[in-house]
């Protein structure tokens, strides 16, 4: 039987503030050993050991990320943001662009439109604040 409760917390209250940082323990003590602990991974490595090249490797070279390949796309002139989108997943459809481009495309033109929903809020507000001013300076 488990000692805490499903869904609560064994220390609600989290780490103590200024508690000690085991990791920075660790790092203290093994900072001078550093070149000699590298230098062994990589004799390891030189003599087949998988793990020691793998470990090294991790390290040295970060992991690549998949990256799409720009796609021509011309956007429509004069278009509503529903034309754009409708061209996006269009031009998605015929195989002109990655679905994964045209996701990322989609994506900036939900935060467009979020901007010009907020751009026009403000603007709706601004002019009824400036007709209650006129209204009560009148």
């Amino acid at each position: 039987m488990s000692r805490f409760k499903s869904g609560k917390s064994g220390n609600p209250k989290g780490r103590p503030v200024g508690g000690p940082d085991r990791r920075r323990e660790f790092r203290e003590l093994i900072r001078d050993a550093v070149p000699e602990l590298i230098e062994k991974a990589l004799e390891l490595a030189r003599g087949g050991d998988a793990a020691s090249v793998r470990l090294l490797l991790d390290r040295a070279l970060p992991p690549m990320k998949a990256q799409a390949e720009p796609a021509p796309f011309v956007l429509p002139k004069d278009g509503s943001l529903s034309d754009i989108g409708r061209a996006i997943l269009a031009s998605v459809a015929v195989g002109e662009m990655s679905p994964d481009a045209g996701k990322g495309l989609l994506d900036a033109l939900a935060a467009q439109s979020r901007l010009l929903e907020t751009d026009d809020i403000l603007r709706r507000v601004e002019a009824l604040e400036q007709r209650k001013e006129n209204n009560n300076g009148g």
